[in-house]
């Protein structure tokens, strides 16, 4: 069986590119998808909450799952590999189309995987330092942080503590915990961090 999987961080997010980059792979290949799951979730969320752990406890040895790259498993090195180990238990391979290689029970592959987890977990610690710093100058400058005069002491705290907040989601940590902690719905939460491009 082969079976397809599309993950996009929010619903806002267009699941179309990833369809296409998966059908466009299966004509050049000639494979045809068995099923086809996609969801909207980040990818901090353990697996056992995503329809990503469900596929994988349905498959099969032999079986293949198809995604457009690595980083559509998990937002880091531990998750990815964790997942690939898993898989590899279950004799399952993975088919990564952008990064152009199946991950299977092989050193080279799991080699592979490693290197690039660890390349996209170190990316995203430097995207969320410099988003600090940049917050950090900002403020020391005096500059007024998203919405002018007249914001909410909720969003001050979030403005203060997005860091902080970026971080915990980093290390999995569910958005509705967090938001519980500094005080916010998780809808608010939410937009706050879109509105400042953190999500």
């Amino acid at each position: 069986m082969i079976y397809a999987y599309i993950r996009v961080s929010t619903e806002m997010q267009n699941y179309s590119s990833q369809e296409f980059e998966i059908d466009n792979y299966c004509r050049l290949h000639n494979l045809k998808i068995d099923k086809w799951y996609s969801e909207a979730i980040s990818g901090t969320k353990p697996i056992e909450k995503r329809i990503l752990g469900r596929i994988i406890r349905k498959m099969n040895r032999g079986d293949l799952l198809i995604c457009t790259e690595i980083s559509r498993l998990g937002r880091n090195m531990l998750m990815i590999m964790s997942i690939l180990n898993l898989c590899v238990g279950k004799g399952i391979r993975i088919q990564t189309i952008k990064d152009n290689f199946v991950l299977s029970d092989n050193i080279n592959s799991k080699i592979i995987a490693f290197a690039f987890a660890l390349a996209a977990e170190i990316e995203r610690n430097l995207i969320s330092q410099r988003t600090r710093e940049a917050l950090a100058v900002k403020k020391l400058e005096g500059t007024k942080l998203g919405r002018p005069a007249g914001s909410s002491k909720k969003k001050k705290l979030f403005l203060e503590s997005a860091g902080e907040i970026v971080k915990m989601l980093e290390k999995g940590i569910p958005m509705r915990a967090i938001a519980r902690k500094y005080g916010l719905h998780y809808n608010t939460l939410r937009r706050y961090l879109k509105s400042e491009n953190l999500l």
